[in-house]
């Protein structure tokens, strides 16, 4: 990944508009890392770009299913949760890797499967949770 840059959004209307601009960015293949701290905000920036290719329904946490797949348009997407992945193959079982270059993929927790997954086209990293202003690193992309 060679591109890098660091943005401070303050409040959520600046997350979502964030979340939408990526969403411009993204191929319909890419694989995204969504990572930081909980609280960070990683479930919001998702929703915000899955809305920002179009989805309007509900947009709930993956956090017990590890997958939930989305149809917008004709683009495929799967917003994933890793946090209570304890091992690379349950992923497996779950079929992630069809998904992977095949669908737009949306990981969040994705430091608990590194060994597994491959280089992610974005990586997202969000700094700063409870408070009204987060810190956003965006590597990769162009």
């Amino acid at each position: 990944m060679d591109s890098h840059s660091t943005k401070e959004l303050a409040g959520e209307e600046a997350m979502l508009d964030f979340g939408r601009a990526i969403a411009r960015r993204l191929k319909r293949t890419d694989l995204v890392f969504v990572s930081g701290e909980l609280g960070a905000g990683k479930t919001t920036l998702v929703r915000a770009i899955l809305r920002g290719l179009g989805h309007d329904g509900e947009v709930p946490s993956p956090t017990f299913t590890l997958l939930e797949p989305y149809r917008i348009g004709d683009l495929d997407v799967i917003h994933a949760d890793l946090y209570r992945v304890r091992d690379s193959e349950e992923l497996e079982m779950l079929g992630m890797r069809d998904y992977l270059g095949e669908r737009l993929c949306l990981v969040e927790w994705p430091e608990r499967a590194r060994d597994w997954l491959p280089e992610p086209d974005w990586w997202i990293h969000l700094s700063g949770s409870g408070g009204a202003s987060r810190t956003v690193c965006v590597r990769g992309g162009t």
